[in-house]
């Protein structure tokens, strides 16, 4: 199977409900779930209370919302569901000043240490991520700064993965396999 696997898909596009059923899949039945949010307000704690409904003692848990290329690194498993690329992100990029002139360079190793983790790992890591990029621009700074780290972010991902899953409607397509090389 595939060392690493991106599932990508707008909100409630059932990315994670595939991506936690490929994990067991890969994992015969077992399989290590790293979660990135941080609950600040109880609409964030209903999201994180349904997902971790979905999981059974089946899943060890880690949480993450920071330094989880170092996690990756300790973790000793066959497969590892690492959700989500852009609430990791998020809680990266509130910790940042947007006017630091390294900015930029600063997300670019911040994304690469965690790529390199998961090369690194003997697991296969499935990545779960949004596609934000898809509507309007975002009227503020932040808003526009996020978008377009997370479609980096994707993009980087996704270069390095085995396969890529495009999750619709609840329905995933592996989108590398149809890709043009170029």
């Amino acid at each position: 199977m595939a060392k690493i696997i991106l599932v990508t898909g707008g909100a409630r596009s059932g990315k994670s409900t595939f991506a936690e059923k490929l994990a067991l899949k890969i994992g015969n039945g077992k399989a290590t779930y790293i979660a990135t949010a941080q609950i600040f307000d109880s609409e964030m704690a209903e999201r994180v209370k349904l997902h971790q409904s979905r999981r059974t003692d089946a899943w060890t848990n880690f949480e993450a919302p920071f330094d989880a290329d170092k996690i990756i690194a300790e973790i000793d498993a066959e497969v590892i569901l690492f959700d989500c690329v852009t609430i990791y992100l998020s809680n990266w990029l509130c910790a940042k000043n947007l006017e630091d002139k390294n900015l930029a360079a600063d997300f670019e190793n911040f994304i690469e240490r965690l790529i390199k983790a998961a090369e690194k790992s003997c697991a296969t890591i499935i990545f779960v991520s949004n596609e934000v990029g898809a509507g309007i621009v975002p009227e503020n700074k932040l808003a526009r700064v996020f978008r377009d780290f997370a479609g980096l972010a994707n993009q980087r991902i996704a270069a390095a993965a085995d396969k890529v899953f495009l999750a619709v409607a609840g329905f995933a397509v592996d989108i590398k396999s149809f890709a043009e090389r170029i």
